[in-house]
């Protein structure tokens, strides 16, 4: 996995104007950790062709160098999305917010305060936890040493890459839990309506993470849909299509 050969643009910001009926509803899709908006942009593009307005935010410290990741501070992340949230609303009506990954956890903590100017929540193989490693555990062990092997490039469809880093940022990866202990805390304070994508042969993330997020937010509209044939990275892998149509028909139930 590297972010050499991404072809132009997949590595930077990323917005699409809506046409029709749709232009005026914005959905905002965040990549995971050490990923890269080239996961989310075959899902945008669908989107958009449907007639949904759409970004794709890079976010800090990603797209460049592993080293970058432990640069940032997990704050800049929560504040990307922040910024592009403020920037949809301007044009339209109702914003989704979908997030892949460590971009669902991020997205998550985003709507702790803002759930009621959200129209909806899209999760796949959302991360709210590393099991038996917390932020302190994971400070000391980012002393000695400051990348890890990747774990990116989770997809079971041969040939697909999300173009991410090829090393783990350990100082990025406090960060991460961090911002994950804060948002679990207060995940019953997430209150949009929310779908979930949950990969059942996913080798990154255990299904604690979707369990915990499921049974402890405070969305009383929610439901879950499993994928069979899709490993982490699950918007590149073989379920795309599910997870793209499925998308659309929530948003356009929840658009009306």
């Amino acid at each position: 996995m590297t972010v050499i050969g991404a072809p132009d643009g997949f590595l930077a910001d990323w917005s699409a104007e809506g046409e029709g009926s749709n232009k005026r509803i914005g959905i905002l899709l965040v990549h995971g950790f050490t990923g890269s908006p080239a996961s989310m942009r075959p899902w945008a593009h669908y989107l958009n062709g449907k007639g949904y307005s759409v970004r794709v935010p890079l976010l800090p410290g990603h797209g460049t160098e592993p080293h970058d990741l432990n640069k940032v501070m997990w704050k800049q992340w929560t504040q990307k999305v922040e910024d592009q949230f403020n920037e949809m609303i301007k044009t339209c009506d109702k914003v989704f917010i979908c997030g892949l990954s460590m971009g669902g956890g991020t997205i998550l903590n985003f709507a702790i305060d803002r759930s009621d100017e959200i129209s909806g929540i899209i999760l796949v193989n959302p991360m709210i936890h590393v099991a038996f490693v917390g932020p302190e555990i994971a400070f000391f062990l980012s002393r000695f040493q400051k990348l890890r092997k990747s774990v990116g490039d989770d997809i079971k469809k041969p040939g697909v890459t999300e173009y991410g880093y090829d090393a783990l940022p350990t100082r990025g990866v406090v960060q991460l839990l961090r911002m994950l202990k804060k948002t679990r805390a207060r995940l019953s304070d997430v209150t949009a309506p929310l779908q979930l994508f949950h990969s059942v042969d996913d080798h990154t993330l255990p299904i604690s993470n979707t369990e915990i997020i499921y049974s402890k937010i405070g969305s009383t509209d929610k439901q879950r849909i499993e994928l069979t044939n899709s490993y982490h990275v699950a918007t590149l892998d073989y379920d795309a299509e599910i997870i793209f149509e499925n998308s659309r028909l929530f948003i356009h139930s929840h658009s009306q």
